[in-house]
C-alpha cells in the first residue's frame, strides 16, 4: 500500500510503501475495545471512598431496650439505616487495573493504525521542523493541510519548537513515537505520522 508524503505546506515531497501487517490489516473492533476499556481502567484514580459503619464517630451502646418499646429492636447507631450510619456495601480506595496481554496490546495497535489507515485518516508528513516556531504559523499550516483534529506521532524526539507552538491548538495531540496509543489514534480525526515515526513503527513489529 503507497501513500503520498507531503511537508507541513501540505505540498507532496515523495511517497511511502505502508507495511500491509500493520496497516493493511481489517480492523477488529472487539480488539481496539478491549485495548481501550484497558487504558481508561488503568487511568481511573480509585479515590472514591464512603465511610463504613466501623469508621463513623457515634456511639455504639445499644439505643433502647430490646423488649417492651413497641418499635423495631435495634442496638448500634452507627448501623447504615440510621441518618449519619456508615454506609453498606460503599465505595472503596482501590485500583481499577486490570491485565492484557502483551500480544493483545500490540495487536491491538496494529488494528487502530489499519483502521486509520482504511478510512483515509492517516497521514504521512516528512518532519515536524519548522522555522518559525509560532503558534499562529503552525495553524496556518494545519488550515492548508485541513488538520481540525489530529494525532501527530514524532519520532524518538519531539521536536520542540513544533510541540510548544502546537500545545494551545485545539483538538491536537503531540507524541513521540513511544506514547502511541490506541485510544488517542481514536479520539482524534486524523493521525499523521512523520517518516521517522513510521519507520520506528516497523522497527517495532518487525
Amino acid at each position: 500500500m503507497d501513500l503520498k508524503v507531503t511537508n507541513l505546506d501540505g505540498k507532496e515531497a515523495g511517497s511511502v510503501k505502508l507495511n500491509a501487517a500493520i496497516f493493511g490489516l481489517e480492523p477488529r473492533k472487539d480488539l481496539i475495545q478491549r485495548v481501550v476499556q484497558w487504558q481508561l481502567a488503568k487511568r481511573q484514580a480509585g479515590t472514591h471512598k464512603a465511610k463504613g459503619r466501623a469508621e463513623i464517630w457515634r456511639t455504639g451502646k445499644k439505643m433502647y431496650a430490646q423488649k417492651g418499646t413497641g418499635g423495631a429492636r435495634h442496638g448500634s447507631a452507627r448501623v447504615p439505616q440510621f441518618r449519619g450510619g456508615g454506609r453498606a456495601f460503599g465505595p472503596v480506595v482501590r485500583s481499577h487495573a486490570h491485565d492484557l496481554p502483551k500480544k493483545v496490546r500490540a495487536l491491538g495497535l496494529k488494528h487502530a493504525l489499519s483502521a486509520k489507515a482504511k478510512d483515509g485518516g492517516l497521514i504521512v508528513i516528512e518532519n515536524t521542523e519548522m522555522k518559525d516556531a509560532k503558534t499562529k504559523a503552525l495553524a496556518a499550516h494545519f488550515s492548508k493541510m485541513e488538520l481540525t483534529s489530529a494525532l501527530i506521532v514524532d519520532g524518538a524526539q519531539v521536536n520542540a519548537g513544533f510541540a510548544s507552538a502546537a500545545r494551545n491548538i485545539p483538538h491536537i495531540d503531540v507524541l513521540p513515537v513511544q506514547g502511541i496509543n490506541v485510544y488517542d489514534i481514536l479520539r482524534r480525526q486524523k493521525l499523521v505520522l512523520t517518516k521517522a515515526a513510521l519507520d520506528a513503527l516497523e522497527a517495532r513489529f518487525k
